[in-house]
């Protein structure tokens, strides 16, 4: 009948939580007839315990709370038998943190890409804006790319039409976030006319050759 139980749950949960305050977990081994010792693990790495906290209780407290605790399980395990063990997970919430502003200088007629970080837990609502409207993706021009982290615009040959300021917006129960990018489209760069340049070379090539033939005479009398 021995049994852990971490915050009086004997079986696997979840603990929602904020990023940044502490969270504390206690272990409590059940129904034992001798002191059992326990080990805590965050993920696959086991926690130091200092002593006097690993026999038959043992706490640890997670200060602060953050964004890459999210997801992470914390387990409590019987040291003499691993198997008998339970695991929190936290569900740690956070609203999108876009800020900023990113100003890009392109060349009409190249590519460019502009990307937000919208990582938030509860994951947000995202949408671009241009000058302040929503934005009416062009077919074959514009292209968007979204992860539960990552919220892209492409547009394909930008041309003079597509300066302006572009906004990317995540917006969750949590609050909203949003990043400017102020797009400055180029004038295109005239070719690089190889063709003169190699014509060019050919005849300063010639001409130096040219001139080392009409001297040849002086040179051998120097030597």
């Amino acid at each position: 009948g021995l049994e852990l139980s971490v915050n009086n749950h004997a079986a696997d949960f979840s603990l929602s939580t904020m990023a940044g305050p502490s969270v504390s977990l206690s272990c409590l081994v059940q129904n034992s007839s001798q002191d059992e010792e326990l080990l805590w693990y965050r993920g696959g790495g086991q926690v130091d315990l200092k002593d006097g906290n690993k026999v038959n209780v043992s706490h640890i407290c997670v200060s602060p709370v953050t964004e890459s605790d999210n997801g992470v399980a914390f387990t409590c395990r019987l040291a003499r038998d691993k198997s008998i063990r339970v695991s929190v997970t936290l569900d740690v919430q956070f609203p999108p943190q876009l800020t900023g502003e990113e100003s890009l200088h392109v060349e009409e007629e190249k590519d460019v890409t502009m990307s937000c970080n919208a990582k938030s837990n509860p994951q947000a609502q995202t949408a671009w804006y241009k000058d302040n409207e929503l934005l009416t993706l062009k077919q074959n021009r514009y292209q968007l790319y979204q992860t539960s982290e990552v919220f892209q615009l492409s547009i394909t040959k930008v041309q003079k039409s597509d300066n302006g300021t572009y906004t990317c917006v995540a917006t969750s129960a949590l609050g909203n976030g949003r990043k400017d990018f102020n797009l400055i489209v180029e004038d295109k760069k005239p070719p690089f006319p190889k063709e003169a340049i190699i014509a060019a070379v050919v005849v300063v090539t010639v001409t130096v050759l040219f001139g080392i033939v009409a001297r040849k005479d002086k040179i051998f009398k120097v030597w």
